[in-house]
């Protein structure tokens, strides 16, 4: 695979080929990534209570993400100016402002990747989920872990990750298929 380059980028924004939504601001394309923003969405995993312990087993037949998040996953309070305070240890789901579409068509797959800024803090972005497949659209899903010895603000707005854009090689048959397909929450697409 290829990455794109920073007039790549912008050739790719202009022919629609790659959307990004709203459109990253020029100084925001770095010469072989794009940073892209973190929304003022903030989940955490519900602290098991005792008695209560729940083991989670994502080879049973029938495993859903969206069952699970929505008995454990609760939504993170905020400051007053939507901001959130990560502590050591701690991991949160997060999301990025932007929508991000990657037509068949284009041929292009990415990868979300954190931003060296926040990892030498111990700010990491995802766990292990970086590929963002052909066909995608939707606003990226973020899991944050603080793995530094200090809290971490982190405010509506930072750029927390950056998007590598990559030309997959040969032709794509079919779209990839995902329950997160269009997802504008951190946890799937919303049920509007």
């Amino acid at each position: 695979m290829t990455v794109l380059g920073n007039r790549a980028f912008r050739e790719a924004l202009d022919a629609r080929t790659l959307i990004i939504d709203p459109r990253p601001p020029d100084e925001r394309i770095g010469t072989s990534a794009i940073d892209l923003t973190l929304a003022a969405e903030f989940r955490r995993w519900r602290t098991p209570t005792a008695g209560m312990e729940h083991i989670i087993d994502p080879s049973v037949a029938g495993f859903s993400f969206q069952q699970i998040s929505n008995v454990h996953i609760e939504p993170m309070p905020t400051e007053e100016d939507g901001s959130i305070v990560l502590r050591p240890t701690k991991f949160i789901l997060g999301r990025t402002v932007e929508r991000v579409e990657l037509p068949l068509g284009s041929g292009f797959a990415a990868r979300v990747e954190g931003r060296s800024s926040l990892a030498r803090c111990g700010v990491g972005i995802h766990v292990t989920a970086p590929t963002i497949h052909a066909g995608w659209r939707g606003t990226i899903t973020l899991e944050i872990t603080n793995h530094g010895t200090l809290p971490m603000r982190l405010r509506p707005g930072l750029s927390i990750c950056q998007l590598l854009v990559e030309r997959v090689a040969g032709d794509i048959e079919g779209e990839h298929r995902t329950s997160f397909q269009g997802q504008d929450t951190v946890v799937g697409p919303s049920r509007k």
